[in-house]
């Protein structure tokens, strides 16, 4: 049973779909093996879906494997009354049902590249009560609770 659950957003979905290694490729490969779980919403599904269409068509296959063999839980989108009561959770609005979910989803940890609306702005985390950080973050993260074991 996976010891920690992720949501990822769809900057790091992108990458780890795209990115033949790197932390969110890594985070992907934990998933698959059982160590950890992964939550998405629909909404990260449709923008991941929609950046693969313009980056990188040919990896929209993958992805959809991605979908069904590492993706734990499929949030549904919040409701729009649920995203007008967190608007004050982060400065971009685009970005409130993001971290909504994610929160409703009582995961430990929200993974983005986004650095400028979630992880330079403490108050996000504050607001949510979330850990939040890039893919390597969240490897940091897994190993400090011995999730997974630093390679020596």
């Amino acid at each position: 049973m996976p010891s920690a659950e992720l949501f990822l957003d769809s900057s790091a979905l992108v990458a780890g779909i795209i990115s033949p290694n790197g932390g969110a490729r890594a985070l992907l490969l934990l998933a698959d093996i059982g160590l950890i779980s992964i939550v998405v919403s629909e909404q990260v599904v449709a923008e991941t879906e929609r950046a693969l269409a313009r980056k990188a068509p040919e990896a929209l296959a993958y992805f959809r494997q991605a979908l069904k063999l590492v993706v734990d839980r499929i949030r549904r989108d919040l409701r729009p009354e649920e995203v007008r009561r967190h608007q004050d959770i982060i400065q971009h609005k685009t970005d409130v049902p993001i971290v909504v979910a994610a929160m409703k989803a009582g995961v430990d940890y929200l993974v983005t590249h986004n650095r400028r609306h979630f992880i330079d702005e403490p108050r996000v985390a504050e607001r949510s009560g979330l850990n939040i950080g890039t893919p390597g973050d969240a490897l940091d993260w897994l190993r400090s609770r011995g999730v997974i074991r630093e390679n020596k």
